[in-house]
């Protein structure tokens, strides 16, 4: 036996509160419903109603036909419940036409009803331009971009880099350790062929700090999960900037203390979002409603290789359930039907 087996029952006796919806109807900022937001929609509305879920954001958009045929069939089948965002293929950077024919792309997205831009982990590691050479996020012909959705007023979800640990040494210290064991892909220490985790985050902290008119949604808590202060000097640092806890619920989970009084004094800049995909069970947001709203001890994550220790609940204030839950992304999203939250 080894330690992706293991897996003890605990024997404490403690309190357990199961939750399978949430205390308040929630708009989930990152999801990727792919492909069935071009398909039949009725079973994922279904599951969505039954986890007390208003809204899903689906932020694999694409573009072009794939974008159009994605958005007459939630406009058809279900328009109160899906927004999509656009994707871009920055690859084409070099071509005579890109700035032009990109800012085309956003414009004609947006009159169509895209609520914003998702912005892949690729962009800052692995785009290349036309000579093979990184495309850097910072990138001074990206500006006209992020300066177009500023003006447009659609947010921009940003997810730069990974775990600073993917690029630490694979050995025992090594938090990360088993992830990368069984998703060996996801290491970045190699320096021939990926940047530095310090680079990449710096190249992202750069667009949010030239671009004071756009806002930007940093994915998974920017990779700052686990240092709170840090995180919190960030959103002080740049107003224009909003987080959200997809795929890094563990990280808070495991230091209750502090992550209540994180998320109590930056309540106005979370979001709340999952990662969900369609491999994944929706029985995973359970976890997510027992770290937010209980105060249970030392229970389980879904995920073994994202967190092999335990959770605990935060039990947040009303006010800062609703906030995560749905205000402020009423706020960030006016299409979103406010009728949706009862």
């Amino acid at each position: 036996m080894d330690i992706e087996e293991y897996s003890p029952v605990s024997t404490l006796k403690i309190k357990e509160t199961l939750l399978t919806k949430s205390k308040y109807p929630f708009i989930d900022v990152h999801g990727h419903p792919f492909p069935t937001v071009i398909s039949d929609l009725t079973q994922l509305v279904s599951e969505m109603d039954s986890l007390n879920m208003a809204f899903m954001i689906n932020l694999s958009g694409f573009r072009g036909l794939y974008l159009k045929k994605s958005l007459e069939n939630v406009k058809k089948n279900a328009p109160t419940r899906f927004g999509l965002f656009l994707n871009l293929d920055f690859e084409k950077i070099d071509e005579n036409d890109f700035e032009s024919n990109t800012l085309k792309i956003i414009n004609d997205s947006y009159n169509q009803g895209v609520m914003g831009l998702k912005i892949y982990k690729s962009l800052g590691l692995t785009d290349k331009d036309s000579n093979g050479n990184r495309i850097k996020i910072n990138d001074p012909r990206l500006k006209p971009i992020w300066e177009l959705c500023g003006k447009l007023k659609i947010p921009i979800l940003i997810h730069s880099g990974d775990p600073e640990p993917f690029w630490s040494d694979k050995d025992k210290y090594n938090e990360r350790w088993l992830e990368l064991r069984q998703k060996p892909g996801r290491y970045m220490g190699d320096s021939n062929i990926y940047p530095s985790f310090k680079e990449v985050i710096s190249e992202q902290h750069d667009i949010f700090e030239n671009n004071p008119g756009t806002i930007f949604i940093n994915a998974h808590l920017g990779w700052m999960g686990n240092d709170l202060d840090a995180l919190s000097k960030h959103l002080d640092k740049y107003p224009n900037v909003m987080t959200e806890i997809g795929a890094v619920l563990a990280e808070l989970g495991r230091q209750p203390k502090r992550a209540r009084k994180f998320l109590i004094n930056h309540k106005e800049r979370i979001l709340f979002g999952k990662d969900y995909n369609p491999s994944q069970e929706f029985s995973e947001y359970y976890t997510y409603f027992r770290v937010l709203e209980t105060n249970d001890e030392y229970f389980d994550y879904y995920r073994k290789r994202h967190a092999h220790w335990k959770m605990y609940g935060l039990s947040l204030p009303d006010s800062v359930l609703k906030a995560i839950y749905y205000e402020n992304a009423l706020k960030l999203f006016p299409k979103i039907d406010k009728k949706l939250i009862k």
